[in-house]
């Protein structure tokens, strides 16, 4: 297959042997007009190559705020998705999806099974992310258990995954290379793009080099902070493109600083296949750029761009607001709808944003008290944000330039923040560092890219602490046997594919606390001061609280008059249900037991939650009391 540059070369040859022929093209001194030769060649293959979407759902969320989608909106937002008909790719899964889902009490083999099949079913593929050495999580996952994720989710419907290490450490993407090829996946090799003085294209090139040779079949430029220059993203497109033509290259950056629309047009250029957009309400800001203006941009430029289905567009947009509207929006910061130039001062992730804002609220009011028992000036949020930059921007070189992505971003803001707060004391630098960021100076998490400054080492050597160059992978033994144990003593079911099995050793602690129901009451009490606290700054009262929360519920009322009862056993001391708790629409809401001796059965009549309880265990109702009000749904996971 002849590469990019081959083919522009062969096309501008041809066109400069047709102009010579045809003497109209010569000026009267046969000055040939090779400029124009140029410009013809590049349109031509413009439009001869093809440009595909791949719609990054997942992280569009994940980008703007805590939670996930649920699986009754996962299965209602695929087809229209789907009807858009310009996506050859969406992302399903990966990174903290199945982690989140945990976290609100939802089986997440459920949910990845159910939005890819409808994807799968018409020949969509699926992809996920993989944080290589750390899994779906944030610190370090045992060989065997990363090796039935990829069984797991083979089985589940996923097609790709998006291999990535914090560090470009190839020595944490190959082993999940070859657990894809071996589960009969699709291995894509991905460099987390950065920019400092050694994260150059040949650094890039190189690695993308050992990827390819290991089995990638694909190779991502991830730009998870949007700070990647243009002109180096096309550069190292076209380095890439040209030694490895065969191989697909997609472009994945996030629109934080303002860069990734001429990121977009600069890898396409130079020889991208597919670009991962998002679609409104939540493109932009801290996330990514919208299908339709990265569309616009490329079929103006004369490449060949898909049509997207506008009407199923508006649909998908207003169903997804919908979704922000029903939790999702309590937990997306503001913040993250805004882009910012001020992140390529620090070159944070645009989706740490939000958590780095509640780092700083969080520590303000201490700092400003401390200030002014000390008789010194108070110093606001944005002067805090400045500082804090200043002290990211710092900190990064003299901690090796890790690549600021998933976890390693974290440990560096971390360490910026706690050296923030102690400089405002007086105190010195470096005083607190946690075991995970250590983790990562000695290299048990893989090898960072620069040198570590010559005080960290000295810091590092005055604690005893050991630096390594082994395998990462060989610092977290295999734990699969000890998790199958637990199952079996419990009398958990390891599910079909060891899914259940999966989610214990990926995510044990929040498994745990799922199948206990402790993760789901958990949530519905965060939600419930979430929607409380949003309303009350809003200016509304309690009980205008109560009436908002009615209007988009529907009660239940007594049939007849009597004493209302939960259980169908009167003498019972049950409570009435809890908060969230959901009912099918054959399910038996509650008891009434009449003056006449007999006991009314009340339905819940449709597939709800209830948002708030009206009648007391005992207590007698009138016919047509309201007894609660309940939130309807579309599905009950």
């Amino acid at each position: 297959m002849a590469s990019y540059a081959l083919l522009e070369n062969m096309i501008l040859n041809i066109l400069f042997v047709v102009l010579l022929i045809k003497k109209n093209f010569f000026n009267s001194k046969n000055t040939l007009y090779i400029c124009s030769v140029k410009t013809v060649s590049k349109y031509i293959i413009k439009s001869m190559k093809e440009i595909k979407f791949s719609l990054v759902y997942r992280d569009m969320w994940q980008s703007s705020g805590k939670y996930q989608p649920r699986l009754d909106q996962l299965e209602r937002i695929a087809p229209l998705i789907i009807e858009m008909g310009c996506f050859a790719r969406v992302e399903t899964n990966g990174g903290a999806f199945e982690q989140v889902n945990l976290l609100y009490g939802e089986n997440p083999n459920k949910a990845v099974r159910a939005f890819t099949k409808p994807f799968n079913d018409v020949g969509i593929k699926t992809h996920m992310l993989d944080r290589g050495l750390n899994g779906l999580r944030m610190f370090p996952v045992p060989a065997d258990v990363r090796k039935l994720m990829y069984k797991v989710k083979h089985a589940q419907g996923v097609d790709i995954t998006r291999i990535f290490c914090g560090l470009n450490d190839v020595r944490n993407i190959i082993p999940s290379i070859k657990y894809a090829l071996e589960a009969g996946m699709t291995p894509q090799g991905t460099l987390c793009i950065t920019y400092s003085p050694i994260h150059t294209v040949e650094y890039y090139a190189a690695i993308a080099d050992q990827l390819i040779e290991a089995g990638a079949t694909e190779i991502c430029l991830k730009d998870m902070a949007g700070i990647g220059r243009p002109g180096m993203l096309g550069r190292l497109t076209k380095a890439i493109k040209d030694k490895h033509p065969e191989i697909i290259l997609q472009y994945h950056g996030h629109s934080g600083p303002g860069l990734s629309m001429a990121s977009i047009l600069e890898v396409c250029e130079n020889g991208a296949d597919i670009i991962d957009v998002a679609m409104e309400p939540i493109s932009w800001g801290k996330v990514h750029p919208d299908v339709i203006s990265v569309q616009a941009m490329l079929k103006d430029k004369g490449f060949k761009v898909p049509e997207i289905n506008m009407k199923a567009y508006m649909k998908a947009r207003a169903m997804t607001q919908e979704f922000i509207d029903d939790f999702l929006g309590f937990f997306m910061d503001d913040t993250n709808k805004y882009m910012s130039s001020l992140l390529l001062k620090s070159g944070l992730p645009g989706g740490m944003m939000g958590s780095m804002m509640a780092d700083l609220k969080g520590v303000h009011s201490g700092i400003n008290m401390y200030l002014n028992s000390n008789g010194k000036q108070e110093l606001s949020i944005d002067d805090l944000l400045l500082m804090l930059f200043d002290e990211v921007e710092y900190v990064w070189p003299k901690l090796g330039y890790p690549p600021l992505v998933t976890p390693f971003s974290q440990y560096v803001k971390n360490v910026a923040l706690m050296n923030v707060m102690a400089m405002v004391k007086g105190e010195e630098r470096w005083n607190m560092i946690d075991s995970h960021t250590w983790d990562m100076i000695l290299g048990k998490s893989g090898k960072l890219p620069g040198e570590l400054s010559s005080e960290i080492v000295e810091l590092a050597n005055s604690k005893g602490l050991n630096f390594t160059d082994a395998d990462p992978q060989q610092n977290y033994p295999d734990k699969l046997d000890e998790y199958r144990k637990e199952m079996e003593e419990k009398g958990w079911d390891v599910g079909e594919d060891d899914e259940e099995l999966f989610e214990l050793a990926m995510h044990d602690r929040q498994y745990r606390d799922y199948k206990s129901g402790v993760a789901k009451k958990r949530f519905e009490e965060e939600l419930e001061r979430a929607q409380n606290a949003s309303l009350s700054t809003k200016g509304f009262k309690e009980e205008d609280i109560k009436k908002l929360k009615r209007a988009k519920a529907e009660p239940i009322v007594a049939r007849e008059k009597g004493r209302v009862y939960w259980e169908y056993d009167i003498t019972a001391a049950s409570m009435p249900p809890e908060i969230g708790h959901k009912f099918f629409e054959d399910d038996t809401f509650c008891y009434i037991a009449t003056p006449w001796n007999t006991i009314d059965k009340v339905p819940a009549k449709f597939n709800g939650r209830i948002i708030e309880v009206c009648a007391k265990q005992g207590e007698i109702v009138n016919k047509g009391d309201i007894l609660a009000y309940i939130e309807r749904i579309h599905e009950v996971a």
